[in-house]
């Protein structure tokens, strides 16, 4: 970041993609924010292995989608290691498939809790900070299932939709202030949670990627690098889809 603030917060970063983004910030030069809802071995573990590799992190336990702990949690972590220069708002749920004839108003409230809820308590924590330095950069984690469609995940969907509306409307209003907002939208990129899945399905899947292969966390953690870089400085209000083509239809 231009004004010096090296501190990144990544939600939802104890396994998974989440992990693999605050490995390649640390390796960046990132002093970095290791949140998990639960905290403990795993949260723990990441921190242990930035440490090691010489890099800077710390683990902070709180529940994103709480505002009290939201709140919390951004002051732990400006008091511990300094104000956030860069959110990477990644923390999510479960993602039930439930036909259209059982879908309930809580089903898509669950879906809207994680994805237009806690990012706006996320950036309402860490604002006052980047607007007092004049810069920030804010990544939201999507995904390209609102290309896809796909049955029974309409609750979802919707969710994700309005998470890139959120995007696009907070780097309009937070522009003048220096501040880039912008959204990582990824295919399915195989993680630890997806250990049981088939090789069948993994070749159904593949057989529509563009590139002929899976993606790995790396590359989605390749294009958060950038974007919270001094090289993006003039990109903001956009959706990047990290999938190898596979939603070109």
């Amino acid at each position: 970041m231009v004004d010096g603030s090296r501190v990144a917060l990544v939600t939802g970063a104890s396994r998974g993609l989440g992990a693999v983004m605050v490995r390649r910030l640390a390796a960046d030069g990132w002093t970095v924010a290791v949140n998990s809802r639960s905290g403990g071995g795993e949260a723990d573990q990441v921190v242990d292995g930035i440490r090691a590799a010489g890099g800077s992190a710390a683990a902070f336990t709180a529940d994103v989608t709480d505002e009290e702990a939201t709140a919390d949690l951004v002051t732990r972590v400006t008091e511990r290691l300094g104000p956030v220069g860069a959110l990477v708002v990644n923390a999510t749920g479960p993602q039930p498939v439930v036909a259209l004839e059982d879908l309930t108003w809580q089903a898509h409230l669950d879906q809207l809790t994680f994805f237009v809820k806690s990012p706006t308590l996320l950036v309402q924590a860490v604002l006052p900070g980047m607007k007092e330095r004049r810069a920030g950069r804010i990544v939201q984690i999507g995904s390209d299932i609102v290309d896809r469609a796909l049955p029974g995940m309409s609750a979802y969907v919707a969710a994700k939709e309005a998470q890139f509306g959120l995007t696009r409307t907070w780097a309009r209003e937070l522009g003048p202030s220096g501040i880039t907002v912008n959204l990582v939208a990824p295919g399915w990129i195989p993680v630890e949670r997806h250990a049981a899945v088939s090789e069948e399905e993994l070749l159904g899947y593949r057989s529509g990627v563009a590139l002929g292969r899976m993606g790995i966390p790396e590359e989605v953690a390749a294009v958060v690098s950038f974007l919270v870089s001094a090289d993006a400085a003039f990109i903001t209000g956009e959706r990047i889809t990290v999938n190898g083509g596979h939603t070109l239809g």
